[in-house]
């Protein structure tokens, strides 16, 4: 029996929709990250993007856990010398809150050509407003 690899073209790709109000930031996280990957599927190759395209809505309304608000640091390197910057969680949400579930699914893919191809698939938005009604998402559940 031949081991089945998936190729472009073998699957079909779909739109869910996650709404991340009051849920973990983390948890969230770990689930978006293997619907962008492909890893709920029984077609999941790992070298092949097989995930499917990703909708979030209420990004601002994220929960974090203890006391991260204020303890967890978002940096920004320019890359001049005293050019770091670290905002708090707290700062982030209140400028863009979208950044927060962005960074926590960034972590979580893969760092390379085929990571970024599937975190482009991601789309965050901070309120329950969101342009891809004609797609008509599933909405995941959690």
């Amino acid at each position: 029996m031949k081991t089945y690899l998936a190729k472009e073209g073998d699957f079909e790709r779909k739109h869910i929709l996650f709404d991340a109000a009051g849920l973990p930031l983390g948890r969230l996280a770990v689930k978006i990250a293997n619907k962008l990957r492909g890893k709920d599927k029984p077609t999941f190759t790992p070298h092949t993007d097989t995930g499917d395209y990703v909708i979030v809505i209420n990004a601002a309304e994220v929960a974090l856990s203890g006391r991260k608000e204020e303890n967890k640091i978002y940096t920004d390197y320019s890359g001049y010398m005293g050019g770091l910057k670290e905002y708090t969680a707290a700062e982030i949400r209140a400028k863009k809150p979208e950044r927060l579930v962005k960074d926590a699914v960034w972590g979580m893919l893969p760092h390379g050509r085929l990571g970024r191809a599937q975190f482009r698939k991601l789309k965050v938005y901070a309120g329950n407003e969101h342009p891809h009604a004609a797609q008509t998402p599933e909405i995941a559940t959690l």
